[in-house]
């Protein structure tokens, strides 16, 4: 949807240059004879100047259309490659090799990922910035439960509940931005989401049970990953941070904590300790991959939400679910492809390309928020502002 936006640009601006063409070089038969005589009116110039510098205005705003259109692309590709290329070596860590101390495995990512921030920073190519306390806490706590609440969840309930309640992220997301941020999203921006949560329904839910503690888990690790991701984009717009900085300050205390309590959440979960794990060549070499990937996946993630939203990157996140499916079916067996699930995929491809195109335009997402008037309070009623937000 980038590119129809960047290609509408460019012909719009190649329109407005055909019209100051035309009316900047249409001089009376008076400019004429001035002209022809060798001097050149003010007006003239005047206007000379003003075409080229609209000339000049409207090719740089195509020029960082295609520019943005590429960032956005390409952004989406890294974290696309990324998740994907981790799910694959986590899925053969765990069910080739056994490894299956995933909270520990993921605060191995964190100090990895700290590693390098700490290695940037001192190359100078992170700047010094500043988090607040309060703010890192909350950012941390919201993450933390994500990932153990989504390891409890899938532990305590059917794989078909778990990804019900993966797909409900989607509309928590939204009715956060809803309550937090004044977000109204258009009809079709709405259907189109229905149709990738429906699509993605399709081909991953089959059994569905649920009891009591395995619903409270799914309900932590849902609204707690929903707030992790929007506090994402929330931190990087409020404190004018970049993904890297954010990283530098979360991905420590991230690491801290769950390399402190990974191991007992592992035991608890798998009655295994990670301690005693018989740690092969090849094993080892699957921890160090992952790890290294870990850190490009963390580093896209907060990549694509600071530059677009926490429904946006769920949404077309789900791109990598189908993806994940596919290559599962290459790498690991064909025996669960069957009409069903070609079918899940082609609509929740389909609801991706409408929301992509429903949310990009102006009235797709917008944000409505009462200006601070200075009107006297008996006035009898108020002026709403809508500014259009856009994903792209």
């Amino acid at each position: 949807m980038v590119y129809f936006f960047t290609t509408n640009r460019v012909f719009l601006n190649s329109v407005w240059s055909d019209i100051f063409f035309s009316s900047y070089w249409f001089v009376d038969r008076q400019e004429e004879l001035h002209l022809c005589s060798g001097q050149v009116p003010a007006a003239i110039l005047t206007k000379s100047l003003d075409f080229k510098l609209c000339d000049t205005m409207s090719m740089s705003s195509a020029t960082k259309g295609d520019r943005k259109a590429a960032i956005d692309v390409a952004s989406w590709m890294f974290n696309i490659v990324t998740s994907v290329g981790i799910i694959l070596v986590n899925k053969a860590l765990m069910a080739t090799y056994g490894f299956s101390f995933a909270t520990t495995l993921t605060g191995l990512h964190f100090a990895t990922t700290t590693l390098l921030t700490l290695f940037l920073k001192w190359l100078g190519y992170i700047q010094s910035s500043h988090l607040p306390l309060p703010d890192l806490i909350k950012f941390v706590l919201f993450a933390n439960f994500s990932i153990v609440g989504m390891n409890v969840s899938l532990m305590w309930n059917s794989v078909g509940f778990y990804q019900i309640a993966k797909l409900s992220m989607i509309p928590v997301s939204c009715f956060l931005e809803v309550i937090l941020d004044n977000v109204r999203y258009s009809r079709d921006t709405k259907l189109s989401i229905s149709l990738v949560l429906l699509g993605v329904a399709v081909c991953t839910v089959t059994d569905v049970s649920v009891n009591a503690k395995g619903f409270i888990a799914a309900a932590v690790a849902v609204w707690s990953t929903a707030l992790q991701q929007y506090y994402v984009h929330f931190l990087q717009r409020k404190y004018s941070l970049g993904s890297f900085n954010l990283l530098g300050h979360t991905a420590p205390v991230q690491a801290a904590s769950l390399l402190l309590v990974g191991p007992f959440v592992d035991y608890w979960l798998t009655t295994k300790r990670v301690d005693a794990y018989n740690y092969g060549l090849t094993s080892t070499l699957l921890i160090v991959i992952s790890c290294t990937i870990a850190v490009g996946t963390n580093l896209s993630q907060f990549i694509c939400i600071g530059r677009f939203t926490a429904v946006s990157f769920q949404v077309l996140g789900h791109m990598k679910t189908i993806l994940v499916l596919a290559l599962g079916f290459v790498f690991f067996g064909k025996e669960g492809l069957n009409s069903q699930v070609i079918l899940g995929m082609v609509i929740a491809i389909a609801g991706m390309i409408w929301y992509g195109n429903a949310s990009s335009k102006p009235e797709g997402k917008e944000r409505v928020s009462l200006p601070v008037s200075s009107t006297p309070k008996t006035q009898d009623y108020n002026v709403l502002s809508v500014s259009s937000e856009t994903d792209h």
